[in-house]
């Protein structure tokens, strides 16, 4: 017999680091999911990743209190800020894009890097291949005021 589903959530998580602190344990807690054993399995799933890294984490939840989860590659803006070299900025010491993208530009990369991070995250974006994966780079590289040069 199936599953019963009771419900999703998405929680962005860094990679080697989820804690039953908040945001993730109050928003596990709330919908009845063991916490410590998420913790430990997404830990474990993203080992492999470079610690710290934003994880979009997707979390299927039944009715049995038991849950699935699906891990997907960091943002786009993630690997542009990296690739970059994009300093931290601010009150929450991030890196940031152009305040004013168009006009500004904060930061250059080059098609081999776009490219690079084109194939890091083919497996989550809706190409059907790197050339137009890249042109989706581009166009997140763009609205960031990053320009790409080569």
């Amino acid at each position: 017999m199936a599953k019963k589903l009771a419900g999703t959530m998405k929680l962005q998580i860094p990679a080697g680091q989820a804690n039953p602190s908040p945001p993730v344990g109050p928003a596990l807690g709330q919908r009845g999911i063991n916490i410590m054993e998420f913790c430990k399995a997404f830990n474990a799933k993203t080992q492999d990743m470079e610690q710290g890294s934003p994880c979009p984490t997707i979390i299927t939840y039944y009715q049995d209190k038991s849950f699935a989860m699906e891990i997907k590659t960091p943002p786009a803006s993630y690997y542009l800020k990296k690739a970059a070299g994009l300093k931290p900025v601010g009150k929450r010491n991030r890196p940031r894009g152009a305040e004013t993208p168009g006009r500004e530009t904060v930061a250059t990369v080059t098609v081999a890097q776009v490219r690079e991070i084109a194939e890091a995250k083919m497996k989550d974006l809706s190409a059907n291949d790197v050339e137009a994966a890249m042109k989706i780079i581009v166009g997140s590289a763009n609205s960031m005021g990053i320009e790409v040069k080569g």
